[in-house]
């Protein structure tokens, strides 16, 4: 499809990327399993490799089912364009190694995932990249991290697992005062509840194994360049991007493509050399998730206020952490930032700390206790002993995760027959 802009999302989540087939007629987008294409003579192998001619050499690098879901990704998102990753965690990697090296450090939302927290905080070090982390309401302590070797402002468009609302064009601001650019986590909210772009943000990257998918079927991630970032305007803060790179024919990326710089250089340096690919089956499977991807959100979100309604006035539940109430401290900001509903996914405290969530999981109809959210079918789990067991007690308390807290992904079932399930739990935990 040409001329996405002039389409409205529910058409976009659709057709953005892709035409039916020219050779067979065939609707949906054709599985190409192949790790490489036939050159059709050495000139043309010659240009491809030279990038003076657009086309695909080797599945690593680029794929023709992997472009329909990167132009409809970067459609949905309103970026220039799109890399497709392994997984979430690759996508976030490869914007890190892209955009800076050893001595570099980057400023973070202490609300974050534990695989993005572990990543930041232990593994980055080794390689000489140091993440100081804050508070995410606390725009002061943002400005206040950041340091003349800082390179990078991250955050999640709602924190995991408290619901922290990022201020995105707060923290954009920031970012851009110091002449940085800001990525998020947008895995939460899909493009279907924020546009990130659209408040400022520069980059941002999917898990797309959760609500793009949205069957826990295949794993992915997703990096999306807004192409709005001048990284020639940063006084040399970013070479990776502004000067020769001689592991690829002196090529200064920024003079090669004045719009997407960091896309060129994270496909031609970072898929190459890192090799986080996606297979093409994935990107088939990411593809039919997304083209119910408004309905579904539509009906996660209705079915997320019942439950939330429901657990609030529980005697047996301590709080609920959802940004819709009126208790959740970013409630407001929510109401600008997410008019269309605060997303699946939530948690919380259940009276009786680790035993009483201990008797309420085994106890649970419906639900599945398992590692994944964005799910067709609804998901529990416990952070404290699994998705968030590699961080301290302290950075757990400062992340506002306790022993009792529960997380929930509620799905498209029947929501009466969800919260049936739960009080079945409920009533088991209180007997723990």
């Amino acid at each position: 499809m040409s001329k996405t802009s002039a389409y409205n999302f529910d058409t976009l989540s659709l057709h953005a990327g892709q035409a039916p087939d020219t050779q067979y007629g065939a609707r949906a987008a054709p599985i190409y399993l192949t790790t490489s294409f036939v050159f059709k003579d050495t000139d043309q192998a010659a240009a491809l490799f030279n990038m003076e001619r657009a086309g695909h050499v080797y599945s690593r690098i680029s794929n023709p089912t992997n472009a329909v879901l990167e132009e409809r990704i970067a459609a949905l998102e309103g970026g220039v364009g799109a890399i497709a990753a392994a997984s979430g965690q690759a996508a976030l990697h490869l914007a890190i190694a892209t955009l800076m090296g050893a001595g570099s450090h980057i400023v973070a939302s202490r609300s974050l995932y534990g695989g993005s927290h572990n990543l930041l905080e232990y593994t980055l070090p080794r390689f000489g990249i140091e993440t100081s982390f804050v508070d995410p309401r606390d725009l002061g302590a943002w400005r206040a991290a950041i340091r003349p070797n800082t390179r990078l402002l991250f955050g999640e468009t709602l924190g995991n697992p408290g619901l922290d609302v990022l201020d995105v064009p707060r923290v954009a601001e920031i970012a851009h005062e110091a002449g940085l650019p800001l990525m998020v986590d947008s895995t939460f909210t899909t493009p279907y509840l924020m546009r990130p772009f659209e408040l400022g943000a520069d980059l941002l990257f999917h898990s797309a194994t959760k609500f793009l998918g949205g069957h826990g079927v295949a794993i992915g991630g997703l990096l999306v360049d807004s192409g709005k970032f001048d990284w020639e305007k940063t006084g040399g803060k970013f070479p990776t991007l502004t000067e020769p790179y001689e592991g690829f024919h002196g090529m200064d990326f920024a003079e090669e493509s004045t719009v997407a710089a960091f896309l060129l250089r994270a496909r031609r340096e970072g898929l190459r050399d890192f090799g986080a690919c996606m297979s093409p089956m994935t990107a088939f499977q990411i593809l039919q998730g997304m083209e119910t991807l408004p309905l579904r959100m539509q009906r996660h979100v209705d079915n997320t206020r019942k439950v939330v309604a429901h657990l609030a006035a529980h005697a047996a539940v301590e709080s609920v952490s959802y940004p819709e109430l009126d208790s959740h401290p970013d409630h407001a900001l929510a109401k600008q930032l997410l008019p269309k509903g605060c997303g699946a996914v939530f948690s919380f405290v259940l009276k009786g700390g680790r035993a009483a969530g201990r008797k309420f999981i085994e106890s649970l109809r419906v639900f599945s206790h398992l590692a994944n959210v964005g799910d067709a079918k609804s998901l529990v789990i416990h952070p404290a002993s699994t998705t968030h067991f590699r961080m301290s007690d302290a950075a757990l308390r400062a992340s506002g995760i306790h022993e009792g807290t529960v997380r929930l992904s509620i799905g498209l079932e029947d929501a009466g027959d969800l919260i049936a399930g739960l009080e079945n739990g409920l009533r088991a935990s209180q007997k723990a």
